[in-house]
């Protein structure tokens, strides 16, 4: 989903059905907004043709009309905006936008923020409940909207629907398993195995893989400003809000440096003789999304560390299930809302510092300091969810190299992408668990017009990735429309060796041959 985009236009209300929803069907289409999976708290919906992602993306009401959900980051929950509204008739707001943030500290830094620009805003508290108030003015919203999106700071829907219901404004909480017990040690039992030499409570959970991420970026970031080092390093093509928090948050434009080829270690080694004293970092998504690139990270952990650079390494593209990042990053940042919370249907966030980098433990706490903590609901439901992970990754392991292999073979296929590419293969089975461990994710280009396609293909068409459904979307569109939208912005994209109608798959649980039937259905 695009940085600018706006939450305004969501629907208040539940688009879905509150009965048990039946198993979502890879040949059934999934009508225009509805969320999948068919789930009070889904994080994806369906965008069944191109001309639903664009409606989408330029705010058409004809298409915004349906849409009641989304990726939690980018449209607004039905129950936060319910809750909001709520809040802002009972105090009487007029001529205000009302931010519900998933903590009080959160509402103080988005204040902090918009006060920069010189913009007044008023905290709210309620019920438990926090949040920021401005002048209902576009540009203002937009502003606080993106860094709620960048830094994963919105309130939980969960949080937001056990207040309804507090308050008598929904009937009740809809039902849904939870585990009963300790949910932080459960998810730490299966996590911290992957982790090394690492104790449980050296895994931080965070509201999502964004907090993750820009909470790690920003105390690793003040550390090293301190010491004079600024500049830090994006390598490769990065998930857009990790490109938009290393743009905000860097010191100058000239303090943040672009290298779009993650193959192309002579132009990192001339970058480090040249700024070796300076560099305060790299972020590296390994794999990286969306062209699943991996890069050598053994010589470049040998290459940062000898210059006393930072790692900041994401693996949510495989998890940390099917890559073991750790011995070559300093931080490890991911989201959870992949694969170990594989019904789709929960955000969460994971940090774990290098116990062998250099101030591990002052590292450690600082980011727990500053990380937003996961809701209790949200923690118990992955808690329920983590156990089935491996089950879960086994059966989609099953799946993607023939998938991958049939798209290769295909006449109407240009290129393919993933985990075991030839350019990407050797690196990755350097950090890969198993040999069969290669995550969920295709991406893959068409000698055909992207449209053609999308619009005939039955499979489930939305964003996120690492549900047991399958997913597809054409991701330059949801993730940078800007640059699909223009021929500057496409040519931008081709420059970093993006086809801008690139095609992002996830690949779920269903059975092999219906997902390749469905594809090859819409390729004749």
């Amino acid at each position: 989903m695009t940085e600018d985009d706006e939450t305004r236009d969501c629907l208040e209300g539940a688009p879905w059905d509150t009965s048990p929803p039946p198993p979502m069907s890879a040949f059934v289409p999934i009508p225009l907004g509805q969320p999948i999976p068919n789930l009070p708290h889904a994080v994806s919906c369906s965008l069944p043709t191109m001309r639903s992602v664009r409606g989408y993306e330029e705010k058409d009401p004809e298409i915004t009309r349906h849409m009641g959900s989304g990726y939690p980051r980018f449209v607004l929950h039905p129950f936060v905006g319910q809750l909001s509204a709520h809040y802002q008739s009972a105090s009487q707001m007029v001529g205000q936008i009302l931010w519900l943030t998933s903590s009080a500290r959160m509402a103080e830094e988005l204040a902090a923020v918009l006060r920069a620009k010189g913009t007044d805003s008023t905290p709210f508290a309620a019920d438990g409940i926090h949040g920021l108030a401005h002048a209902d003015d576009p540009a203002i919203h937009a502003r606080a909207k993106l860094h709620l999106q960048n830094v994963g700071g919105f309130l939980a829907s969960r949080a937001a629907e056990d207040r309804l219901a507090q308050l008598g404004l929904i009937p009740a909480v809809a039902p849904e398993a939870l585990y009963v017990g300790d949910a932080l040690t459960e998810v730490r039992r299966h996590l911290q195995p992957l982790f090394g030499d690492t104790v449980p409570e050296d895994l931080l959970l965070a509201t999502g893989g964004m907090n993750a991420v820009s909470v790690a970026f920003r105390v690793v970031s003040d550390r090293q400003a301190a010491r004079g080092r600024t500049i830090w390093v994006q390598l490769g093509w990065l998930y857009l809000d990790t490109i938009a928090l290393l743009k905000r948050f860097t010191a100058t434009p000239e303090d943040y440096i672009y290298l779009p080829d993650v193959f192309d270690h002579s132009a990192l080694e001339t970058l480090f003789a040249t700024h070796g004293n300076r560099i305060a970092g790299l972020v590296i998504e390994a794999p990286t999304n969306p062209l699943i690139q991996t890069a050598d990270l053994e010589t470049i952990a040998d290459l940062a560390r000898s210059s006393g650079a930072t790692i900041i390494a994401d693996s949510s593209v495989s998890s940390p299930f099917d890559v073991d990042v750790l011995p070559y990053a300093d931080v490890v940042a991911v989201s959870l809302t992949k694969y170990t919370a594989s019904e789709g249907d929960l955000l969460a966030g994971l940090v774990v510092v290098n116990p062998a980098t250099p101030d591990a433990a002052t590292l450690r706490r600082e980011i727990k300091a500053r990380l937003e903590p996961i809701y209790s609901r949200d923690l118990a439901r992955l808690a329920h969810q983590i156990g089935d992970t491996r089950d879960v990754l086994a059966q989609i392991h099953s799946s993607v190299p023939l998938i991958a292999a049939w798209l290769e073979a295909h006449p109407a296929v240009d290129e393919v992408y993933w985990t075991l590419h030839p350019k990407s293969r050797v690196h990755y089975e350097k950090i890969a668990r198993a040999p069969d461990a290669v995550g969920c994710m295709i991406s893959f280009t068409l000698h055909r017009p992207l449209e053609e396609f999308y619009d005939r293909l039955r499979l489930p068409k939305g964003p996120s990735f690492g549900m047991k459904t399958t997913l597809i979307c054409p991701f330059m569109y949801l993730a940078h429309y800007h640059l699909v939208s223009t021929e500057a912005g496409r040519a931008e994209l081709r420059a970093s060796g993006i086809n801008p109608d690139l095609l992002r798959f996830s690949v779920g649980c269903e059975p092999t041959q219906d997902i390749i039937t469905a594809l090859d259905e819409a390729l004749r």
